[in-house]
C-alpha cells in the first residue's frame, strides 16, 4: 500500500472516533486488556493500575491516557486505537491481563 492510501484510511478511521482527546505529558499507556467471556471490561495500564471501561474513557476524555480515541456502539462509549503505522501498539494486539 502506499503512503496515500495510508494517509486515506488513517483519515477514514479517525473518522469512526468520536474524539480524540489530548493527552497529557504524564499520560499513560495501555499495557492490557481485562477481558470477561471474551469482551473487554477493562484495561491494565502503564503503572500496572487496572481501571474498568467506564473510568477509562473518563481518564482518556481528561487527556490520562495516551494513544487512544473515544468511540461508541449504541449508548456505550470504548477506548479506541489512534491509527498509525504501527500495529504492535493497536489495542487488539495487546495481552490479555487477568485480576486477582
Amino acid at each position: 500500500m502506499n503512503n496515500n492510501s495510508n494517509n486515506i484510511n488513517n483519515e477514514l478511521v479517525k473518522n469512526t472516533l468520536d474524539q480524540i482527546p489530548q493527552a497529557k505529558s504524564n499520560a499513560k499507556r495501555i499495557t492490557g486488556l481485562v477481558k470477561e467471556n471474551g469482551r473487554v471490561t477493562g484495561y491494565q495500564l502503564s503503572d500496572n493500575s487496572i481501571v474498568e471501561k467506564p473510568q477509562a474513557v473518563q481518564m482518556a476524555k481528561q487527556g490520562e491516557i495516551m494513544g487512544v480515541g473515544i468511540a461508541h456502539r449504541g449508548d456505550n462509549e470504548y477506548l479506541k486505537s489512534i491509527p498509525n503505522d504501527k500495529e504492535n501498539d493497536n489495542l487488539s494486539n495487546l495481552p490479555a491481563v487477568t485480576v486477582e
